[in-house]
C-alpha cells in the first residue's frame, strides 16, 4: 500500500526477504493470505501506523514454517500453520507477501482438511465470531440467536459456532442463494430481509420474547433497528461503533439490555500478550472442529497476489459470499 485511496494504491513490489529478529519469531513462507473488510478500510482511510509507509496489508496468513529462532519450542520447519497477525500498517508485518515474520504465540497448526487458501481465510473471522458469541454475548446451550449477514465472512462462521454451542439461529440474508447456504450451515430460520421485517420475524420466532442474543455485523441503522428484536435483559453484540446519528439507546436502556462491542484486533494493537495467546488457543480448537467436520470455511473467491486490488473491489461491492483469499506464488 503506497498511499491511501482506491484499490489501485496496492502496488506489487519486490522487497528484501525478512530475517529473524526476535528469539520467539518464525519465518513463514506464505501460501495464501486472507482478505478482510478491515484491509479495505485501512487502505481507504489510512493504517494504524500512518507514518510507517508504504505498508503491507493482510492480517490473516497460512503457510509453511521455513526457519525458527532460538526460543521457539512448539513449531519446527515444515509445519503448516495459520494465524492472524500484522497487516495494520506496522513496518515488518503484513501477509500480502511471500514471507512473514510471526511470533510463536500467534500461531496454530493449520487444519489438515483445509487448503492453504481456506485456512488463510479463517483466523480473523473465527476469533471475531468466537469472542462476540462466547465471550461478549455469553452464549449458552438452548438460547436463540439473531445473526446479521449470515452468509458473510463472520456471519457464516458465527452460525456454526452458535450451533456447536447448542443454540438456535435465525439470520438475515439478501438472496435465495444465500438462504440456501446458511441453511446448509445449520441456520434454523433464514430471513430474507429485503422481503420481510427481521424484527417481526425474530419476535414471531421467539413467541414474542425476543432473541437472547443478537450479533450485529453490519452496523449503522441496523444496530439500532435490532434492539427491539432482543429480549429484556438480553445481549446485543456489535462489530461496529454505534453511530448516534442513526438512532439512540433509549429502548435498550428501558429493556435492560447489555450492549457489547467486539474488536479482535485489540490484543495486537495494545500488546496484550495473554489475549494474543488466547487467540491462538481459539484457532487450535477451531482446527479440531474443522478437521472433525463440525465447522466449515466457505471460500467464495480467490485471486492471485498480483490482483489484490480486484479482491478489494470484490469486498467493497458488498455482494461477496463467505471469504476471499489471495493465492501467493511459490
Amino acid at each position: 500500500m503506497t498511499e491511501t485511496g482506491s484499490p489501485e494504491v496496492l502496488d506489487l513490489q519486490d522487497i528484501s526477504k525478512p530475517t529473524l529478529e526476535k528469539p520467539n519469531q518464525l519465518l513463514i513462507r506464505l501460501h495464501a493470505a486472507g482478505v478482510n473488510p478491515i484491509d479495505t478500510k485501512l487502505r481507504h482511510r489510512g493504517t494504524f501506523y500512518p507514518t510507517q509507509m508504504p505498508a503491507i496489508l493482510g492480517c490473516d496468513g497460512a503457510g509453511v514454517v521455513e526457519k525458527i529462532a532460538s526460543e521457539v519450542s512448539q513449531f519446527k520447519p515444515g509445519d503448516e500453520v495459520y494465524y492472524c497477525f500484522g497487516g495494520l500498517g506496522q513496518t515488518g508485518t503484513g501477509n500480502y507477501a511471500q514471507y512473514a515474520l510471526v511470533e510463536e504465540h500467534y500461531l496454530a497448526l493449520k487444519p489438515k482438511t483445509l487448503s492453504f487458501a481456506e485456512a488463510a481465510a479463517a483466523p480473523l473471522v473465527l476469533i471475531t465470531a468466537w469472542e462476540a458469541l462466547y465471550d461478549r454475548g455469553r452464549l449458552e446451550n438452548g438460547q436463540k440467536v439473531l445473526i446479521h449477514a449470515g452468509a458473510g465472512g463472520v456471519g457464516h462462521v458465527a452460525i456454526q459456532l452458535s450451533k456447536i454451542k447448542g443454540a438456535e439461529v435465525c439470520t438475515t440474508v439478501s438472496s435465495p442463494d444465500k438462504e440456501r447456504l446458511v441453511r446448509q450451515l445449520g441456520a434454523d430460520r433464514p430471513i430474507l430481509y429485503h422481503q420481510k421485517d427481521f424484527v417481526e420475524e425474530a419476535i414471531a420466532w421467539t413467541q414474542g420474547k425476543g432473541v437472547d442474543l443478537a450479533f450485529d455485523t453490519v452496523g449503522g441503522k441496523t444496530f439500532f433497528d435490532t434492539i427491539p428484536a432482543v429480549k429484556y435483559c438480553g445481549d446485543l453484540v456489535t462489530l461496529l461503533e454505534p453511530d448516534t446519528s442513526q438512532g439512540n439507546l433509549k429502548l435498550a436502556r428501558k429493556r435492560n439490555q447489555r450492549i457489547s462491542m467486539e474488536l479482535m484486533l485489540t490484543p495486537m494493537l495494545e500488546g496484550l500478550l495473554e489475549a494474543q495467546k488466547y487467540h491462538s488457543q481459539i484457532l487450535r480448537q477451531c482446527a479440531e472442529w474443522i478437521d472433525s467436520g463440525r465447522l466449515k470455511i466457505h471460500l467464495g473467491q480467490t485471486f492471485p497476489l498480483a490482483l489484490a486490488s480486484k479482491a478489494h473491489k470484490a469486498i467493497e461491492m458488498g455482494s461477496s459470499t463467505g471469504k476471499i483469499a489471495l493465492i501467493i506464488p511459490q
